[in-house]
């Protein structure tokens, strides 16, 4: 599966995709991420992607035509199989406060593409053509304002990356598997302070697997 990144601030994202169980899905190439400079697809010497508003009112906004070559070029790009060159199933996804919530439905449906093309936008926002004529959805990450749409592709790109076969290691870590429940480990006794110990719940020492399972409400449904 691959993640097209759409940005200008492609180096943002060095850190946290060279690091843990997104890293090594790369290694493994059950994943492809690149972050674009949406910069490399202007025209013009000083190579502006952004511009006053239409109407008035502060700040800028980022313009459509380098956005529409940007996505245009990603989505044209076949990849190869058995010898013969297909295009990919691909998705469109621009950040907008204004989106359909994140979950795990979501994330879900969205695994199943080959390709996402996510943009990111900045300033006081994108042109609004680009929702119109060039995104497939737009996607919200929460009921709160960010400065850009770098930080919700991260969260989409690991909410969707967990779906994908071998990313986990384990098909079952996934909480929509195994539920979500109150985990301990050692030691059994912890002791903040004198007279004051916090304790692993009895029942999970108990080697009852009943009753463990009880106790963590698994919900597989």
């Amino acid at each position: 599966m691959k993640f097209d990144i759409i940005t200008i601030f492609p180096k943002i994202f060095d850190s946290y995709l060279n690091e843990s169980i997104i890293k090594r899905a790369q290694e493994k190439g059950l994943i492809k991420i690149i972050a674009h400079n949406l910069r490399d697809f202007t025209t013009d010497k000083h190579r502006k992607v952004d511009d006053k508003p239409y109407g008035g009112g502060p700040g800028m906004v980022l313009q459509v035509e380098p956005i529409f070559k940007a996505v245009q070029k990603l989505k044209s790009n076949p990849s190869a199989s058995s010898g013969r060159r297909k295009r990919r199933k691909s998705r469109v996804i621009l950040f907008s406060t204004r989106g359909k919530k994140l979950d795990s439905k979501t994330a879900r449906r969205l695994s199943k593409y080959d390709q996402l093309v996510l943009i990111s936008g900045r300033y006081e926002g994108v042109d609004e053509r680009v929702a119109k004529y060039i995104a497939d959805e737009e996607i919200s990450i929460g009921d709160y304002v960010l400065s850009g749409g770098e930080l919700p592709a991260l969260v989409l790109i690991e909410a969707v990356s967990r779906y994908v076969r071998g990313v986990l290691g384990k098909y079952e870590s996934l909480e929509d598997i195994k539920g979500s429940f109150p985990a301990y480990t050692r030691p059994e006794v912890f002791e903040p302070k004198k007279g004051k110990k916090w304790r692993v719940p009895k029942v999970l020492l108990s080697g009852h697997h009943a009753e463990i399972k009880k106790f963590r409400k698994v919900d597989k449904n």
